[in-house]
């Protein structure tokens, strides 16, 4: 009897301690922007599974928040009542709303280690251009892109075009084009050339032609705009020609969420859109497909885009400290890699590109490289202070200049004065 007594207050103990180190565990909450259910959350659960096992000290509750733009109001919301996240993934291109409303932490304040500070030399310079302001790190790149375009090769071969080579310029984007738009006894397009997303992220798709034509958008202290320099002008121009005079793309607002759907059912022959939907590509295109960089005018180029890790203000330093392990075991070389081969999205870190298993899937999936390698005539993404305000002028003249309703001149000139209306105050 005495031995089962034993054994009862040694369990009995064990309970006790355990349920002593689950009390005393480090809870943290971390949004991330994407509907509950699903292969990312499914990825989401098992990073929180496997750090656990590393830190057993530490919980982390994820919190599926919707789109970007919910979990951007849901983390403010909570965060002026006094319940922020410790940590969540939103736009890189909020860093100034963020700042500005004091509500996250300048990473280097909690990364104080010298392994910590080398980790925060470890990303894409380039990424780190929406990341960085004032001498200080705000956020820490995570699920990162860049824009790419996507073409059906069995489309291009029907239609006499070299089927391993995307248009590599704003005249073969119009060339390519008309051999590749169809139509049907009646006069109606059964096939479009080229398809660009209009909604959504107009502002985004529209900066790579920005890019491509010499022009920079945003100052990088994000308190000027330049939405009516003559080079922003003609790219809108040519978007909305596209449509409206070459008649290669669909007219009006081309919907974000439908173009990969028309891209897998054969209704357009190019897509431009994230890297991050290059998984979604792959595993869902019944055809062969080929992934190729932005094409030149003046020069080559995208704007870089996704979401950062940023770290909320607390006055409890265990929970930031907490917040701030499970970010590096996020953007790991390891987790970077697996992030990159599940979704698409960039490896933010040159040496998550020499796992082994990085390796061997660039190998075996030669598109994965051509967003990284399109990092090096990256620009940042346009960010400013009160961002959704200055770029929701961009997007409404954008809307008007696609639409046909006003000349791209006057529409730009108009959205360039409500900008400067709105970033006035920010300019010092």
């Amino acid at each position: 009897m005495k031995h089962f007594a034993r054994i009862a207050a040694a369990a009995t103990l064990a309970a006790a301690l355990m349920a002593s180190s689950a009390a005393s565990a480090t809870e943290i909450t971390f949004y991330y922007p994407i509907a509950v259910g699903g292969p990312i959350t499914k990825i989401i659960d098992d990073y929180v599974a496997e750090f656990s096992k590393g830190h057993p000290d530490i919980t982390v509750k994820p919190v599926y928040t919707g789109s970007y733009q919910d979990s951007l109001v849901k983390a403010m919301t909570a965060a002026k009542a006094g319940n922020a996240p410790d940590m969540a993934v939103l736009l890189s291109t909020d860093m100034y709303s963020l700042i500005d409303d004091d509500l996250v932490e300048p990473v280097e304040t909690l990364a104080a280690s010298a392994d910590d500070k080398a980790w925060l030399k470890s990303f894409y310079p380039a990424f780190m251009e929406n990341s960085q302001s004032g001498g200080h790190t705000w956020g820490v790149p995570f699920q990162r892109s860049t824009i790419v375009q996507y073409w059906n090769k069995d489309l291009f071969k029907a239609a006499g075009l070299d089927p391993e080579k995307a248009p590599g310029t704003w005249d073969e984007m119009v060339s390519f084009g008309k051999k590749l738009t169809k139509k049907d006894a009646a006069g109606n397009v059964t096939q479009w050339g080229i398809e660009i997303p209009s909604s959504g992220f107009p502002y985004w798709l529209f900066q790579a032609l920005t890019t491509q034509n010499g022009a920079i958008l945003a100052n990088p202290e994000g308190t000027k705009v330049a939405y009516n320099d003559p080079k922003v002008v003609e790219a809108a121009q040519f978007f909305a020609d596209l449509s409206l005079k070459h008649e290669v793309m669909p007219k009006g607002i081309i919907e974000w969420a439908t173009t990969p759907k028309d891209f897998f059912e054969g209704k357009t022959a190019v897509i431009w859109t994230t890297t991050g939907n290059l998984t979604n590509v792959k595993n869902n295109a019944k055809f062969a497909f080929g992934v190729a960089p932005m094409p030149h005018k003046a020069r080559g180029g995208s704007p870089t885009g996704g979401g950062n890790i940023y770290i909320f203000k607390s006055k409890d330093k265990a929970r930031q400290a907490a917040a701030l392990a499970f970010a590096k075991f996020l953007t790991s070389p390891e987790k970077a890699a697996n992030w990159g081969i599940a979704t698409g999205y960039v490896a933010v870190r040159p040496d998550a590109w020499e796992t082994e298993a990085m390796k061997t899937y660039a190998a075996s999936f030669n598109p994965a490289i051509v967003a990284r390698d399109q990092l090096k005539e990256a620009v940042a993404e346009l960010s400013t202070h009160d961002n959704q305000r200055v770029t929701k002028a961009l997007n409404d003249g954008l809307q008007a200049v696609l639409t046909g309703t006003k000349p791209a001149k006057a529409a730009m000139d108009e959205a360039q004065a409500e900008a400067t209306r709105i970033l006035k105050p920010y300019q010092k």
